[in-house]
């Protein structure tokens, strides 16, 4: 059977997200933050029920990522894979949330079917927030969301996919501009447990073309710091400056669902 993932987001920014992952022998929702009537007709657009999701990976508890949790999972009862911590304090912020719980500890691999999944921690102000590598035979996708700042570790573990999803949040002068937003949410935002600008995501980009980097997809874009010509800009210019011509780029949005990606091993 042939290696390959397919990626396409259902909605990205930052009033909610999601991704659904196909391969030949799986189906995996990357996080829940839309509405779950939103999911199901995103999923439809795709030509997927919510019946056929095998699992749903929980990067963190934050509301934009997981808040269709409760409603989902007693209307369709999906797995979902998480840490504990995570599994705690969304349990303890919604008590009414039952869910069947796949724990896994940060920085272990597990199998949902045809797919490895390889976590690791990312530095994001959440409980215990995480990465993920996800393969198929010789196809790797990595997505990266919610993180202030990349570690070696980071690097080293998205070092390795064809096609990565990261998150480009905001134009740091837009940021700094901003009168929508006090000074304390801008700190927050800007401080190594906050969120990637595109500079900041574009100098990640650049630092792993020594790996297998064939497409990335920009994602968690903030509606009044940041727009999606500008992140796209930004990126291809870092990249083109360091040799990385032949990396396509995708931006993704909170409204629509994107193009369905394929990631061949």
């Amino acid at each position: 059977m042939a290696s390959m993932f397919h990626l396409t987001i259902l909605g990205s920014g930052s009033t909610g997200n999601c991704a659904l992952v196909e391969t030949p022998g799986a189906r995996l929702l990357v996080d829940a933050g839309l509405s779950t009537r939103q999911i199901q007709i995103r999923l439809a657009q795709c030509g997927v029920t919510p019946e056929q999701i095998d699992g749903i990976l929980l990067t963190h508890e934050h509301s934009d990522h997981a808040g269709a949790l409760k409603v989902w999972t007693k209307q369709f009862g999906t797995p979902v894979y998480c840490n504990r911590m995570t599994s705690e304090i969304l349990q303890k912020d919604t008590p009414t949330l039952k869910a069947e719980w796949r724990l896994f500890s940060t920085g272990s691999d597990f199998a949902v079917k045809d797919v490895t999944v390889q976590t690791f921690p990312v530095p994001h102000d959440a409980v215990e927030p995480a990465g993920f590598v996800l393969h198929n035979g010789a196809a790797a996708l990595g997505y990266l969301t919610d993180l202030g700042f990349a570690t070696k570790l980071v690097y080293e573990r998205v070092r390795q996919v064809q096609t990565l999803f990261i998150e480009t949040n905001h134009d740091e002068k837009l940021l700094q501009e901003c009168t929508k937003r006090p000074w304390s949410v801008k700190q927050r935002i800007l401080s190594r447990h906050g969120h990637l600008s595109n500079a900041a995501a574009a100098a990640v980009l650049a630092e792993v073309l020594d790996g297998r980097l064939q497409r990335t997809v920009l994602g968690h874009l903030s509606r009044d710091c940041n727009s999606p010509e500008l992140a796209t800009r930004t990126v291809r210019e870092v990249l083109d400056a360091r040799g990385g011509q032949h990396v396509r780029i995708c931006c993704a949005g909170q409204d629509a669902v994107t193009e369905r990606m394929a990631v061949a091993g």
